[in-house]
């Protein structure tokens, strides 16, 4: 079977996590599992098996395994995503964190902001809006010479001057897409991507950037309490869906991610370049 780009881009990115963010401990149970349940151990390790590296002995701390995972994925995206130029061409910037009011459909959030610092009282109006996201993807304004490139299609008429695509119009980067990564889904904190994903939509002027979850949850029980349902997020993404979906032995497990799956609720990361290219 001939592999293609995005398939070894896949596997380099399953090779730096097994690296920098895959642990296993002396009990056998992966980081990314429950080491108190019997079927998030098994289904974890039926994942490595199905991968076919052989994992790292031994402890990582949290937050350096959500910063690696967060880097590694960045990684994996901004080089997918690089491949598929001939789809959606463009100058785009791949980046870790960065507060959503630094780009166009979010810069009033900046007079907001300062509000809120001289009074802070307006804070349990305004709620905590500001969002953070753990990868953002965007596309830097054209100019003219970029525009006109094929022919003059704008010259100096007052043709397209409130479109943030134009660099004469504004210098902002457009968002494009908001990424959370979780590593594990074990917390509440993981349902805080719901949060994150309705403020981006309420409060956005312009297009809505795509907003997804990439997580290497094994639990499929686990995944569905944050992909089911639609409008806060696009799609889960699953670090290893193929492998995952091999590994499920229980029927109800089973039935779920083919629920997960056919309902477009869950997906595989080699999937997300291409959505990003939609």
């Amino acid at each position: 079977m001939t592999t293609g780009k995005i398939g070894r881009l896949r596997e380099a990115y399953h090779e730096n996590l097994f690296k920098h963010v895959l642990r296993i401990n002396e009990s056998g149970a992966p980081n990314n599992s429950d080491s108190g349940s019997k079927a998030s151990v098994k289904t974890a390790r039926g994942i490595i098996e199905r991968i076919g590296l052989q994992p790292i002995s031994g402890q990582i701390p949290g937050q350096t395994a959500g910063q690696k995972f967060e880097e590694t994925t960045r990684d994996f995206l901004h080089k997918a995503f690089a491949l598929l130029r001939h789809l959606r061409p463009g100058d785009w910037e791949f980046s870790l964190g960065g507060n959503i009011q630094n780009f166009e459909q979010y810069r009033h959030l900046a007079d907001i902001t300062r509000l809120i610092e001289r009074h802070r009282e307006l804070r349990t109006v305004f709620g905590d809006y500001i969002v953070t996201p753990d990868i953002v993807i965007c596309r830097k304004p054209v100019d003219n010479d970029t525009i006109n490139a094929p022919e003059v299609l704008v010259g100096d008429e007052d043709i397209a001057v409130h479109t943030p695509l134009r660099k004469a119009n504004s210098d902002r980067s457009i968002l494009h897409a908001s990424v959370s990564c979780k590593w594990t889904l074990r917390s509440d904190r993981s349902q805080n991507a719901r949060t994150e994903g309705l403020n981006l939509i309420r409060n956005r002027k312009g297009k809505s950037p795509h907003i997804v979850v990439v997580t290497a949850e094994p639990l499929p029980s686990r995944l569905a309490s944050l992909a089911l349902g639609t409008g806060d997020i696009d799609c889960v993404y699953h670090f290893a869906l193929p492998e995952l979906q091999k590994a499920a032995s229980s029927e109800t497990d089973i039935d779920l991610l083919d629920t997960l799956v056919g309902g477009s609720r869950l997906r595989d990361i080699s999937d997300l370049p291409f959505d990003l290219a939609t």
